[in-house]
C-alpha cells in the first residue's frame, strides 16, 4: 500500500496491507518452510495485515514488534525483533523452530544485488532494515535461509513499504524419468514418474499395505521354519566346525576331543562355506596356511580327511552339499590315519601331511534328513521383491517406509543371510534389535527424514533404485564385500592379508572424493561449519578413546555407519545412495554380530593368534642330530628355563598332537611310527597353560634334521 513521504526506515511503525497483485506468489517458500497445504491455500486467500512498532528502548537498541493479522481479525504470526545482530531462537506457530537476527545496514554493505537495489534515496541514506532468518534445523526438519531487506520504493508512482526476500530452501533434485525437451519449438517428454504414479494411485490404500504386512509376516514365519526349524538343533554346525582344535587344544595325546573312531555324526552345513577362511596362520606339519578353508587330506581313494579340518569345506569339496545350497550327510570317525593325502575339486584345494594323526573322517553317502536345503536365496528374492513393491507400488508414507526397511533388513540378517547361530536365537536377536530401532530412529531425525520423503513420494521409481540397490548391497556384506581382502580394520590384519594396503588405500580414496562432494553440498546450505564442530568433537573424543592404556580402538562396520549418516541429510542422490549404503551396513552389523565395543583388549583382537610369548629352543638341530642312531633310541632336547622368567614346564607337539607336557628337559622318539616325518613344536608352559609354540623342527625318515623357523607357530 502507499505511505507519506515522510515514512523512513528511521521509523515504520504502521498498520501495512499487503497488495498481492505486486508481490510475487509465496506458496512455494511457505511450503519449503514447512506450511502445511490448507494453511498455504488460507494464507493464499486472505488479506494480510501487518502492525508495526518501531521504537528504541532506554539503552538506545532498535526494537521493531510485528504482528500479522488475517482477514477477518484471525491472528497470525508475531516478530520481536531487536536490531543489535545477535542470534535469537524462536518457537513459531506457523514457521516451526526458527533462529533470527536483525540489523541497520547501509546498502553497499549488502551482497546480494537483489537485496541491495531498487530503494528510494531516503532509504539509501538513512539505512536498511536486514533480517535474517533461518530454520532451527535439529528441531523442525527442515533446511531454509530467508535473508530480507526491508525499506521503501517508488512503484507505478506511489511510495511503498517493501520487503526484498532471497530465500534459499533445499534444492530438490527432479525426477531423470519426467523430463520434458524443447527442440525447435518441439517439445518432448518422458512422463514415466508420473504416468506411473497415475496408474498406481489405487495400490497406495492403506488397507492393502496392512494385508500385505500381514501376508509378509506368516510367509517370513514359514521360511524361517523350513530353514531352521525341521531339523534337530543340534545337527546344526557352523563353516568353520571341526573335531580338532589348533596347539594344544585338546589336550594330551587328544583326549579331550575323543572318541576318535566308531562315531558316526548327522550334520547339516550352511550355504557359501567356501568363503569362510582361516583369518589367523594355522601350522599343519612344516606347513603354514591361512586365509583359505582349513582343509587337511581328502586325495585317497576313500577321502579321508584330518580330524582338524572344517567339516563343511571339506563335505562340500567331497562333493556331498552345495555352496549355493548347503545340505546334509553323515560324518564317520576313522581313528588314526597316516599319509593324508591333498586334494583339489570343486574350487577347494586340501593341502598334505604325511605323517599319522590321531582323529581323521570320510563321508557316508546317505542323507540323514529331509530339509536339508538352504533356503536364504529364495528369502532373498522375496524380501527384494517386497521392498521394491513398498517402494514403488504401495508408496507409504516415508516413516512407515523406512521402519519397514530397518525391519525387513534386519530380520533377513538374522533368520537367513547370517544368522549368529542355527537356529537362530531369537531371544539374542531381540535382545539386539531394540536398541537398534532406537539408533534407527536417530538415523531418521538426523538425516533420513531430509531426503527419503523426497524420493519416495515425487520420484519413486528412481528412488527405488537409489536407496533399494545400495540397501541390498550392504545388507549382504558378507557377499557382497567378500573379495575385498580386509577382514577388519586393525593395522595387524590389513598387515597380514595380501592386498589388504591396496584395497584399503583405494577405499580411503573413494571416501575422500565423496566426502569432499558432501562437504561441498553442505557448504552451499551454510550448514559446514555446524557439521565441522561436530564432526570434529567426535574425532577429538575417538582420538582420546585410541589413547586409553591396554585397550584397542575397534572401528565396527555399524559404527561407521552411524558416523557417517548424519552427513547425509541433503536432498541430493548421492545422499540417497548414501543413505541406502549406510543404512544397509548398520543392519548387517548389528544384526549380524551384535553391538561390539568399540575398544577391546588385544586377547580379543588376537582370536587364535600367537600371544607374542617367549619361545623355548631346542638343543637338538641339524649338526648334533647323530641320524646313525637307530630311531627307536633316539632322543630330542631342549634349553631349560631361564633365570628369573615366569614359566615352570614345557609342552610339547609331536605331528600336531601335544605327546609332553611337564619339566623334562627331553623326549624320546622310541614310541613314534619309524619311516615317516615327524613334526616338533615347543611350548613354554605356566601351571599347565602353554604360551606360543616354535615353528616345527622336522625330522625326515631318512635321518635329516630340518631346524625350526624363528618365530611363533
Amino acid at each position: 500500500m502507499a505511505v507519506p513521504s515522510e515514512f523512513t526506515t528511521l521509523d515504520i511503525s504502521g498498520t501495512y496491507v499487503l497488495n498481492k497483485s505486486q508481490s510475487d506468489d509465496t506458496d512455494e517458500i511457505l511450503r519449503l518452510q514447512g506450511v502445511g497445504w490448507f494453511t498455504r491455500k488460507a494464507i493464499g486467500l486472505a488479506t494480510i495485515t501487518l502492525s508495526v512498532k518501531h521504537y528504541k528502548d532506554d539503552d538506545g537498541k532498535e526494537h521493531i514488534d510485528i504482528g500479522t493479522t488475517l482477514t477477518g481479525g484471525i491472528k497470525g504470526t508475531t516478530e520481536n525483533r531487536t536490531l543489535d545482530w545477535n542470534r535469537r531462537t524462536h518457537e513459531d506457530h506457523v514457521f516451526g523452530s526458527v533462529i533470527g537476527q536483525s540489523r541497520r545496514v547501509k546498502v553497499e554493505d549488502v551482497e546480494s544485488e537483489f537485496l541491495k537495489n531498487g530503494w528510494s534515496q531516503d532509504t539509501v541514506e538513512h539505512g536498511l532494515i536486514n533480517a535474517y532468518g533461518e530454520s532451527d534445523t535439529p528441531k523442525s526438519g527442515l533446511s531454509w535461509v530467508a535473508n530480507q531487506t526491508w525499506g521503501f520504493e517508488e512503484i507505478d508512482g506511489e511510495r511503498k513499504y517493501v520487503r526484498h526476500v532471497d530465500f534459499t530452501g533445499s534444492d530438490e533434485p527432479s525426477p531423470w524419468l519426467q523430463r520434458t525437451w524443447t527442440v525447435r519449438g518441439r517439445t518432448f517428454g518422458l512422463p514415466v514418474e508420473g504416468r506411473f504414479m497415475r496408474r498406481t494411485r489405487h495400490l497406495t490404500a492403506p488397507w492393502l499395505l496392512v494385508l500385505l504386512s500381514a501376508v509378509y509376516i506368516i510367509g517370513v514365519a514359514f521360511f524361517s521354519r523350513a530353514q531352521s526349524f525341521q531339523v534337530p538343533s543340534d545337527s546344526f554346525i557352523g563353516c568353520t566346525a571341526t573335531y580338532w582344535t589348533a596347539n594344544d587344544g585338546c589336550g594330551l595325546d587328544g583326549q579331550s576331543c575323543a572318541p576318535f573312531s566308531n562315531t558316526t555324526f548327522d550334520f547339516r552345513c550352511p550355504a557359501q562355506c567356501a568363503s569362510v577362511v582361516l583369518q589367523n596362520p594355522r601350522t599343519i606339519g612344516n606347513e603354514q596356511i591361512n586365509f583359505q578353508p582349513l582343509l587337511v587330506g581328502g586325495g585317497d581313494d576313500q577321502s579321508t580327511y584330518r580330524g582338524d579340518s572344517f567339516i563343511c569345506a571339506a563335505a562340500l569339496q567331497d562333493g556331498l552339499i552345495s555352496n549355493s545350497r548347503g545340505g546334509c550327510g553323515t560324518v564317520i570317525l576313522e581313528g588314526n590315519f597316516t599319509n593324508f593325502l591333498p586334494r583339489s575339486a570343486r574350487g577347494l584345494t586340501s593341502i598334505g601331511f604325511p605323517s599319522t594323526f590321531p582323529l581323521s573322517f570320510r563321508f557316508s553317502p546317505s542323507a540323514p534328513f529331509d530339509h536339508c536345503i538352504d533356503m536364504r536365496n529364495e528369502a532373498l528374492i522375496m524380501d527384494v521383491f517386497i521392498t521394491f513393491i513398498l517402494f514403488a507400488f504401495l508408496r507409504p508414507k516415508p516413516i512407515v517406509l523406512y521402519w519397514c526397511l530397518v525391519c525387513i533388513g534386519f530380520w533377513h540378517v538374522t533368520l537367513f543371510s547370517q544368522p549368529r547361530s542355527n537356529p537362530p536365537d531369537l531371544a539374542d536377536a531381540f535382545g539386539t534389535f531394540l536398541p537398534a530401532l532406537f539408533i534407527c530412529y536417530g538415523f531418521w531425525r538426523l538425516a533420513i527424514r531430509f531426503v527419503l520423503p523426497i524420493f519416495s513420494t515425487k520420484m519413486p521409481l528412481e528412488g527405488a533404485v537409489w536407496f533399494l540397490g545400495p540397501y541390498w548391497v550392504t545388507i549382504l556384506t558378507n557377499l557382497t564385500t567378500d573379495r575385498i581382502p580386509i577382514n577388519r580394520l586393525t593395522a595387524a590384519d590389513i598387515k597380514a592379508q595380501p592386498g589388504g594396503l591396496t584395497a584399503l588405500i583405494i577405499i580411503i580414496i573413494i571416501v575422500i572424493v565423496i566426502v569432499i562432494n558432501q562437504v561441498r553440498v553442505i557448504r552451499k546450505t551454510g550448514w559446514l561449519p555446524h557439521y565441522l564442530f561436530w564432526y570434529i568433537m567426535g574425532g577429538l573424543v575417538t582420538l582420546v578413546l585410541a589413547l586409553l592404556p591396554t585397550l584397542n580402538l575397534r572401528i565396527h562396520h555399524y559404527i561407521i555407519a552411524m558416523v557417517l549418516i548424519p552427513g547425509t541429510a541433503f536432498p541430493t542422490r548421492p545422499s540417497a545412495v548414501y543413505q541406502g549404503f549406510l543404512l544397509g551396513m548398520f543392519l548387517n552389523g548389528a544384526a549380524a554380530w551384535g553391538f561390539d565395543s568399540i575398544l577391546q583388549t588385544a586377547a580379543q583382537l588376537r582370536r587364535d593368534a600367537p600371544l607374542g610369548s617367549d619361545l623355548p629352543s631346542f638343543i637338538t638341530n641339524s649338526t648334533t642330530f647323530n641320524a646313525s642312531t637307530p630311531f627307536q633310541n633316539q632322543t630330542i632336547f631342549w634349553s631349560p628355563i631361564p633365570d628369573g622368567e615366569n614359566w615352570d614346564g614345557f609342552a610339547l607337539l609331536v605331528d600336531d598332537v601335544e605327546r609332553y607336557v611337564g619339566t623334562a628337559l627331553n623326549y624320546s622318539l622310541g614310541a613314534l611310527q619309524a619311516g615317516i616325518p615327524h613334526f616338533f613344536r615347543l611350548a613354554f608352559t605356566n601351571s599347565g597353560t602353554a604360551g606360543d609354540f616354535t615353528m616345527p623342527a622336522t625330522l625326515w625318515p631318512n635321518g635329516t634334521w630340518v631346524d625350526p623357523l624363528p618365530g611363533p607357530s
